[in-house]
């Protein structure tokens, strides 16, 4: 029986403040929402992030009704939904290989710092593809194998990988490396076209980041990142998926469960208390308003 894949789980780790606060990464993010700011629409209807963890590029989305965080740790969507409330936002922990949603339930998703986590990226490709409707938006990024610090330090013998090759690079544990012509084909295989390539982070380096202003480094980023050069640590995709790919866009604003379906037996919800309970008996909780799809409650 072929093993399913790993799957990477933060569940109630210091990430945040490990990682983002006050860790030296003000350039990271700010050059990441400049390039979400250059991709995402005026107006949307409803848009899925995937590995929102915390909730840091919320505020990015609200051009949209109706945003979706999922995440597969509950402690890190529980922090965000004390930061953000519950108007206009739902809250799900859930694994990104079996989404609880609906065909055609969003019209946006954004995956940004997570495919770098995803061992089996076709399968969770096709579910975006799944869940999107037809001509729906995704904003992807990757971390590229194939960067210009890789190919330097390949040149001098010590990379230890090749960045050439097409194949993902597990660097660490449940962390990958893409090579660009391997996300496009991926993306491609799954119905997507690529609108536009956003190359990011070209001075991600600690000697400039503690040497120049964040806002200098920014800018300067800003102006390599129209450049579409494949060759940055970091890239961003527009991705439009074909009309004939996706399902039709439901309402669901009125009523939130209308998206959701259980990942199980595939049938829809019903509210019952604490749970949401599907039509074959299969329940899932919910905790401090956040609906858990990782463990059904009874199996």
């Amino acid at each position: 029986m072929t093993e399913p894949p790993r799957i990477c789980d933060y569940g109630d780790s210091t990430y945040r403040q490990d990682f983002w606060e006050g860790q030296g990464r003000d350039y990271e993010d700010a050059v990441e929402r400049r390039a979400l700011r250059r991709l995402l629409p005026d107006s949307g209807h409803r848009l899925l992030e995937i590995g929102a963890g915390f909730g840091r590029l919320t505020h990015e989305y609200r051009m949209y009704q109706q945003v979706v965080l999922l995440d597969y740790s509950l402690e890190q969507l529980q922090y965000a939904r004390r930061q953000f409330g519950d108007a206009g936002t739902l809250y799900v922990a859930a694994d990104a290989y079996r989404m609880p949603f609906q065909p055609g339930a969003f019209d946006g998703a954004a995956m940004i710092r997570v495919i770098h986590h995803i061992e089996d990226v076709a399968a969770v490709m096709a579910q975006i593809r799944e869940i999107l409707s037809g001509g729906g938006k995704l904003i992807l990024e990757y971390a590229n194998k194939r960067n210009l610090k890789a190919m330097f330090r390949h040149a001098l013998g010590r990379n230890g990988w090749n960045p050439y090759t097409l194949e993902p690079v597990e660097f660490v544990e449940l962390n990958f490396n893409f090579h660009p012509d391997y996300i496009q084909a991926q993306v491609s295989q799954n119905g997507f076209s690529i609108r536009q390539t956003v190359p990011i982070s070209w001075f991600r380096l600690a000697l400039l980041k503690r040497c120049l202003p964040t806002g200098l480094l920014a800018g300067m980023d800003a102006l390599l990142q129209r450049t579409a050069w494949r060759v940055s640590p970091s890239i961003f995709l527009d991705l439009q998926l074909a009309e004939s790919a996706g399902g039709s866009l439901s309402s669901g604003l009125d009523n939130p469960l209308e998206i959701f379906k259980c990942p199980q037996s595939h049938t829809a919800l019903q509210p019952e208390e604490d749970t949401l309970i599907s039509e074959t008996g299969v329940r899932w909780g919910i905790y401090d308003g956040v609906y858990d799809f990782r463990q059904p409650l009874n199996g």
